[in-house]
């Protein structure tokens, strides 16, 4: 399974190397859910591809930007000033007598201090890092479609639901950000040869097992310990991956639109499997990208050919920070 990866989250990139227009009004509706609703996750990347809006729509998102930082900072601000003020309090108690519940406070409040103060100093950093760039499941990446003919750039959610399911569909299959490529015809058989995508990454991270990537099994009673490995090709590179989509639309008039996508995985190459993972997401190649997007859904076996011809590099893995 892709559990995460560092995507291109500037739509510009697109815009620029792939001719793509973009959706500009999926980004305006996406920007204003996040204002109603702190839980829709964006990465830094993104929002920073609007610092310098160049008509009336970004300027309306960079607005809708700085004001749900301006939130955010506030109730970071608040929390510091409410943990000081637990700090102090246990500090006060601890000159005079021991307690348990001074010393708990003392260390709780020394931690959520130390916590917020770098989610604040993260809020007011200009200047971008890789891992601004990256996603993990529920979070929205730009994502390349085509439509009438023309690649278009629109933001999705990294989990796929689709269209005609419930919206309970999400906790009920919580993996719905991988699409395993034994399992297009089945389970994605509504968006394979209909909803494809491709999302730019040039590194992506997986659970791993530490007792599966040493080649040991557990002793009797031992419970695993997972780490995170981050993978990268090598020679480094953007890889275009593969990737189905859906727009969902809900029953209740209540209930808004959703874009979301998942990523095709496929059996690991050797070096994957011998880290202790076994799926790999799949790169096509850029010649190939026209006929991704534009399927043709009554010839399955062209699309199969197309996740066959494949970049395939060597990915190099490491401790993810």
């Amino acid at each position: 399974m892709c559990y995460s990866a560092q995507c291109w989250a500037a739509y510009d990139r697109f815009v620029r190397e792939w001719g793509a227009t973009l959706s500009i009004i999926e980004f305006v509706r996406l920007y204003g859910f996040r204002q109603a609703d702190t839980r829709v996750k964006i990465p830094k990347a993104m929002d920073a591809g609007f610092a310098r809006p160049r008509n009336d729509d970004e300027r309306a998102i960079k607005a809708m930007i700085d004001a749900f930082n301006a939130g955010q900072a506030g109730k970071l601000e608040q929390e510091v000033f409410k943990q000081k003020k637990r700090l102090a309090d246990a500090e006060r108690t601890l000159r005079s007598k021991t307690t348990k519940k001074a010393l708990e406070d003392q260390r709780i409040a020394a931690g959520k201090i130390e916590w917020a103060l770098a989610k604040l100093a993260d809020l007011r950093r200009s200047e971008l890092l890789d891992r601004d760039s990256r996603i993990f499941p529920g979070w929205y990446a730009p994502v390349l479609v085509m439509e009438k003919g023309k690649r278009v750039v629109k933001p999705m959610r990294y989990q796929c639901r689709p269209a005609g399911k419930p919206a309970s569909y999400d906790q009920k299959y919580p993996g719905t950000y991988n699409a395993r490529r034994d399992n297009l015809e089945g389970f994605w058989k509504q968006q394979f040869g209909h909803g494809h995508g491709i999302m730019v990454v040039n590194a992506f991270y997986e659970n791993v097992g530490r007792a599966a990537m040493a080649h040991r099994e557990l002793a009797p009673g031992e419970k695993d310990e997972n780490v995170v490995l981050e993978f990268r090709p090598c020679p480094a590179q953007d890889m275009l991956v593969a990737c189905l989509w859906s727009h969902w639309t809900g029953a209740d008039a209540g209930q808004a639109d959703l874009l979301s996508f998942a990523a095709i995985t496929d059996e690991p190459p050797a070096e994957i499997a011998a880290a202790g993972h076994d799926r790999c997401i799949i790169p096509i190649k850029p010649e190939n990208v026209d006929a991704w997007l534009d399927p043709d859904p009554k010839n399955p076996a062209a699309l199969y050919a197309i996740l066959d011809d494949r970049p395939r590099p060597y990915y190099e893995h490491r401790l993810a920070a």
